[in-house]
């Protein structure tokens, strides 16, 4: 065991990623390790990287030069899907020693067993068609909610995503390791939990045999006592189904919160992405959702600047998404991946068009974001308070995700207070009152 050594993690990228850190720290704390904060002078330095953000090597490139700025001698090691994607790459940035693919990232103790520098990165990479172990992982200790990966890797062809080749195929967890995952996060003292994944409603598949599914899984979690909340992160459109909706729109642990990815709004540009739905489809989700729980929260994934996207076509899922009862946007400006369909396809979009369009769905959101919370002015609801606060305020969200700040207090963080939402604040959060004792002014 090692003893008194220091190790320090930063993430890029999704929840997913922020789950398989914990994971791999909690490994470090094991093996004798302290976790330190990235700042603190570490002995080894672990960055968890993504591939969906663009520049993954620009920003790669930038935290190690930070890590190495705090601790000159650390041991760099690289993990996530850029390190499975583009390891020699990777090599070739100073300072760092190692590189890990997607199944080598959960062994990294075995392969830190010598922290000397060699004048080349070593690399410890399988071809990801050999990666087909599901490795549990949870994010605890540094945030109120805790983000709970249960499925892996993906099935699907999209024409412009590299997460299949960067996580291999779908897989899942069993309920009964979820179950002891969920008991072990309640003992803590979490009282909400995420459950993540690649492609989340695919839940169920093993050894290419559906034995449970999405549905069977959450059904379980409802029964779950010690935590008050369960949160769907995204979840695409063909897989939630009806059931699942009317189970949540009936649960006292799901909450009212859905975030569905669409991609965009044209029929033309959704068959180049190859995506396994349609428009109308997607209009039948949301239109349910909205008749069985009028106060949920739907936010969308949609990608401007895909090649072939006319002004037209952008247009049309401008006033598609601006009809739409949603909630909010998460916006993504194409950029191209090496060994995807969509980087040679014909009619690239330039980048001062990628830019204006990404501006106006973001001005869109802040619309429909500052629409929804004012539906829920005057109304009460459960706020969950984190613990992170600035400048004497201190935030929380409400089951259905508005977010509502209120002046610091230590005693409400992690607790449930029930409050009376009162007005949209100049930077686009939510005052609020607690019923029985006056929060903030």
């Amino acid at each position: 065991m090692i003893m008194n050594k220091k190790v320090a993690f930063y993430t890029l990228g999704c929840k997913l990623n922020y789950s398989e850190t914990s994971g791999i720290a909690r490994q470090f704390t094991t093996a004798g390790y302290n976790v330190v904060q990235f700042t603190d002078a570490a002995d080894v330095y672990v960055i968890n990287t993504c591939s969906v953000t663009e520049n993954a090597d620009k920003k790669c490139r930038k935290v190690v030069k930070e890590a190495l700025k705090h601790s000159p001698n650390a041991y760099i090691t690289i993990v996530g899907c850029y390190a499975q994607l583009k390891p020699e790459e990777i090599t070739k940035i100073e300072g760092v020693d190692m590189v890990l693919g997607a199944a080598e990232k959960f062994d990294i103790i075995n392969h830190l067993s010598n922290l000397t520098k060699q004048p080349k990165a070593l690399v410890y990479q399988q071809n990801i068609a050999n990666t087909n172990q599901f490795v549990p992982s949870y994010s605890i200790g540094d945030r109120t909610r805790t983000f709970l990966k249960v499925q892996d890797g993906c099935d699907y062809s999209c024409s412009f995503c590299t997460i299949p080749l960067a996580r291999g195929a779908s897989r899942s967890d069993t309920i009964e390791s979820v179950l002891a995952q969920v008991a072990q996060i309640a003992a803590s003292g979490v009282k909400e939990i995420v459950l993540t994944g690649v492609n989340l409603g695919d839940f169920g598949i093993r050894e290419s045999v559906r034995a449970n599914t999405f549905f069977d899984l959450i059904k379980e979690l409802d029964k779950v006592e010690g935590i008050e909340r369960f949160r769907i992160s995204s979840i695409e459109p063909n897989l939630l189904t009806n059931q699942i909706i009317d189970f949540v729109a009936q649960s006292k642990k799901f909450v009212p919160h859905f975030h569905i990815p669409l991609q965009s709004g044209s029929p033309k540009i959704l068959g180049l992405m190859r995506r396994r739905y349609k428009q109308e489809l997607y209009t039948e989700r949301v239109n349910y959702i909205k008749k069985l729980m009028p106060n949920c929260c739907i936010g969308v994934d949609v990608i401007v600047g895909f090649p072939g996207e006319t002004h037209d076509d952008f247009l049309d899922t401008y006033n598609y998404l601006n009809e739409l009862e949603i909630s909010y946007l998460h916006v993504f400006t194409y950029s191209e991946r090496e060994n995807t369909l969509a980087s040679s396809m014909p009619n690239s979009i330039s980048a001062n068009k990628r830019a204006e369009r990404s501006k106006m769905l973001h001005i869109l959101s802040d619309k429909k974001r500052r629409a929804f919370y004012q539906t829920q002015i005057n109304t009460n609801a459960q706020v969950l308070f984190e613990a992170d606060h600035k400048n004497g305020f201190m935030t929380g969200f409400t089951p259905n995700y508005v977010k509502i700040k209120v002046a610091y207090d230590p005693l409400l963080i992690n607790e449930l207070k029930t409050v009376s939402l009162n007005e949209i604040l100049p930077d686009g959060e939510m005052s609020a009152t607690e019923i029985a004792e006056l929060l903030v002014h």
